[in-house]
C-alpha cells in the first residue's frame, strides 16, 4: 500500500505562483510513474501533468508553458510548479501513484489539496 499526502495548496492572485508537494511512501518510489490530476464539482477528474519513473514529463495543453512536474526519488516527493495561474486552474488537485507489480498496475490517490486562484 502506498499512501500520498499533498501539501502547498491555497489561495493565489492570478498571475501568481504555487508548488504543489506529494510525498508518497514506500521503498520503490523510483519506480512508480506519478501524476497531478485536478478536479472542480460537477465534471470529471483531470489529467494535468505526468512524470514517469525514468523522468518523461506529459503535460495538458492548458498549462503548458506554465506548469512543471519534477521528482526527487531521494525524497519520496513529486513536485508540481504552478506559475502564470489563471482562475481557471482553481480546483482541487491530486497525487497519483502507480505501481507495477507483474501485470498488474495499482493507482493509489492521495487526499487533495485545494487551489484557488483569485482574478
Amino acid at each position: 500500500q502506498v499512501q500520498l499526502v499533498e501539501s502547498g495548496g491555497g489561495l493565489v492572485q492570478a498571475g501568481g505562483s504555487l508548488r504543489l508537494s506529494c510525498v508518497a511512501s514506500g521503498r520503490t518510489f523510483s519506480q512508480y510513474a506519478m501524476g497531478w490530476f485536478r478536479q472542480v464539482p460537477g465534471k470529471e477528474r483531470e489529467l494535468v501533468s505526468s512524470i514517469t519513473s525514468g523522468g518523461v514529463t506529459n503535460y495538458a495543453d492548458s498549462v503548458k508553458g506554465r506548469f512543471t512536474i519534477s521528482r526527487d526519488n531521494a525524497k519520496n516527493t513529486v513536485y508540481l510548479q504552478m506559475n502564470s495561474l489563471k482562475r481557471e486552474d482553481t480546483a482541487v488537485y491530486y497525487c497519483k501513484a502507480a505501481e507495477l507489480r507483474g501485470i498488474y498496475r495499482y493507482d493509489y490517490w492521495g487526499q487533495g489539496t485545494q487551489v484557488t486562484v483569485s482574478s
